[in-house]
């Protein structure tokens, strides 16, 4: 049989598709610009037809069916990183929360959660009979390996990527062709605050470095920064649309990197039309599983790598809390620790912590004396080397805990540097 049989026999409508989801199923979905959002609404509309079913992903960018009212005793969802769409539901208990290092979250689903089905978006075959990924590889590289069910929404508008995202149609039980516009994530104009802080992050890159960015406004004010740069690498578990000009200029060339020379690594991307385009048919970028990307042994292979990512609290020891505001869960653990572990191990390489210094419109300091109660810390003050606020660097690597107080005062909001210096002086009994 020709791949082509193969795949036209396995060619089904999503309401077929999903009709081999049993009761009590653990049902395991790409997230983000990957969302198979055509079978997703197919099983939302059937919902009466399930019965304690379990979806778990990562990160949704529209709407959680399943934390409806309606829908609950049939489905239940459980998600690796909470937001804006599903945070209520957590808090409230109608829908649950699983922590987790990204470079492990492969391993935790196939050897803990054990999914019996898994369901992801992939572009079209190509003439040897293999779709892609696409904009996502992350853990679904796993799931498709072990689960017993794959569906795959075969969507014309997802670019074509490679690395580990190449699968032949023989590794798929059915395929759901619906073309449908790819989930974009765009980028909000940049804030004079985070310019200002994406100047002191650009300030700590060097030529040659190999970065890791997020998504969002300091990630993209510090690409602003980066344009002067030569010679630098990318080794990331996602990108946003900044990357895509300081690829085509080359300012990220990958030529210093010691393994996957020439090659930009990424897990997963969270952009618009322009980085899908870029991604589309692009060899010299490969997308490959969190269990590789993130895993912070083979970050540090990479000599002079920089991390950059974000939090929500930092205590004046340094102990940096990012997905929890005391028993809330506000996001997840992410790939933060992963890099930051990674970076330290690699020769040369140094990892930020990036905050705009205040929140809710300067009304909270993010630098505070002792973190907000039952809050879970993410990065330990052990971890943790460089802290940048719009106001400066503060450096922690090597500082005692009285240096490292005056350090992060002297980068905190004026208005609050009152508040902290009182609490130095209880704290150390001296002046600050």
């Amino acid at each position: 049989m020709s791949w082509r049989e193969e795949y036209n026999k396995k060619l089904v409508t999503a309401e077929e598709a999903i009709k081999s989801i049993h009761d009590n199923d653990k049902v395991v979905m790409a997230f983000g610009c990957s969302e198979p959002r055509c079978i997703v609404r197919a099983m939302r509309e059937n919902y009466k037809n399930y019965n304690n079913v379990e979806v778990i992903n990562m990160l949704l960018l529209g709407e959680t069916p399943w934390v409806d009212e309606e829908v609950r005793g049939h489905f239940r969802y459980n998600s690796f990183f909470a937001s804006g769409t599903n945070r209520k539901a957590i808090a409230a208990g109608v829908a649950d929360y699983t922590s987790c290092y990204l470079s492990e979250t492969p391993s935790v689903l196939r050897d803990y959660i054990k999914p019996r089905v898994t369901v992801m978006s992939v572009a079209p075959p190509d003439e040897e009979g293999y779709v892609s990924l696409g904009t996502n590889c992350d853990y679904i590289e796993t799931t498709l390996a072990h689960c017993e069910v794959k569906i795959a929404q075969v969507n014309k508008n997802m670019p074509y990527t490679y690395g580990a995202t190449r699968k032949h149609v023989s590794e798929f039980t059915y395929f759901v062709e619906c073309d449908e516009p790819i989930p974009e994530v765009p980028a909000p104009p940049l804030t004079e605050v985070e310019v200002k802080i994406g100047k002191h992050c650009a300030s700590l890159i060097n030529d040659g470095d190999c970065i890791q960015l997020g998504i969002g406004g300091i990630p993209n004010a510090i690409c602003e920064e980066l344009k002067d740069k030569k010679d630098l690498g990318l080794h990331s578990e996602m990108v946003g649309d900044g990357v895509v000009d300081l690829i085509k200029s080359g300012v990220i060339n990958n030529t210093k990197k010691n393994i996957d020379n020439g090659k930009t690594i990424l897990g997963f991307a969270f952009g618009t039309k322009k980085l899908f385009d870029h991604l589309d048919k692009n060899r010299d970028v490969e997308m490959v599983p969190m269990d590789y990307v993130n895993n912070p042994v083979i970050i540090a292979q990479n000599d002079n790598v920089v991390s950059v990512n974000s939090c929500l609290q930092v205590d004046l020891m340094g102990q940096v809390v990012s997905d929890t505001i005391g028993l809330n869960q506000f996001s997840g653990v992410g790939g933060q620790v992963d890099f930051v572990r990674g970076a330290t191990m690699s020769k040369g390489g140094r990892s930020i912590i990036a905050m705009p210094s205040t929140a809710k419109g300067d009304t909270i300091s993010k630098i505070v004396p002792k973190i907000t109660d039952y809050s879970a810390v993410t990065t330990t003050r052990n971890d943790v080397n460089y802290i940048v606020t719009e106001f400066g660097i503060a450096q922690l690597k090597g500082k005692t805990m009285r240096e490292r107080a005056r350090a992060l005062i002297a980068i905190a909001h004026p208005d609050f540097r009152d508040e902290l210096s009182e609490e130095f002086e209880r704290r150390f009994n001296e002046k600050y």
